[in-house]
């Protein structure tokens, strides 16, 4: 009889903590996918702005079509894997589509600014230093939120990677969250959209 108390205790502690850990897994994920919404509202914020940004440039840069065309390609792109992403921040595959689709838009934002920089009427017109100045708010935004929400990833990937917790992480289906890194070195500096 005594045995089979202690049995049922083990087992009543056991589902216990199997509850405790289900419970804080989930915390930590809706906190991951809570930042990544933050990046989310900033992110279409800047898609918001590129279209402006572009059509403002667009009587100054008649001959550059093509760098023109790149960055709305580019902030559609982004757009794309920014709303699949957004539909599961869990899935990694969403999550490495939106970080090469962002390098990408970096990338022609880049160009566009480098060609920007050789029409001094361009850089002086009122309504493009005030879509800059916005784009550059929006940017250091971005990087606040991704911030966050790799703090976030990394509580979750940690709590669920410890030991005896990584058990019934597996057993529950919580999958490992993807940090979003930017992979090319030289992406990880933010465009210049100074205008002065």
């Amino acid at each position: 009889m005594i045995t089979l108390l202690v049995l049922l205790g083990f087992f009543v502690l056991l589902a216990l903590y199997a509850v405790a850990v289900y419970n804080s897994l989930v915390s930590l994920r809706n906190r991951f996918k809570n930042a990544f919404a933050q990046i989310d509202v900033q992110l279409k914020r800047r898609y918001d702005l590129i279209p402006n940004l572009v059509e403002t440039a667009k009587g100054y840069l008649k001959h550059e079509r093509e760098t023109l065309e790149g960055v709305i390609k580019a902030r559609n792109a982004a757009a794309s894997a920014e709303s699949k992403a957004a539909a599961d921040p869990g899935d990694p595959n969403a999550i490495k589509g939106l970080i090469g689709a962002e390098t990408a838009l970096t990338g022609a934002m880049g160009r566009f600014f480098a060609l920007a920089e050789a029409y001094p009427d361009l850089k002086a017109n009122q309504n493009m230093m005030q879509l800059t100045e916005e784009l550059s708010s929006t940017e250091n935004r971005v990087a606040f939120a991704r911030q966050a929400y790799n703090d976030n990833v990394m509580s979750y990937n940690t709590r669920r990677e410890q030991f005896p917790a990584v058990i019934f992480a597996g057993a529950f289906g919580f999958q490992p969250a993807t940090l979003f890194e930017i992979q090319d070195a030289g992406e990880r500096e933010a465009p210049k959209v100074s205008f002065s």
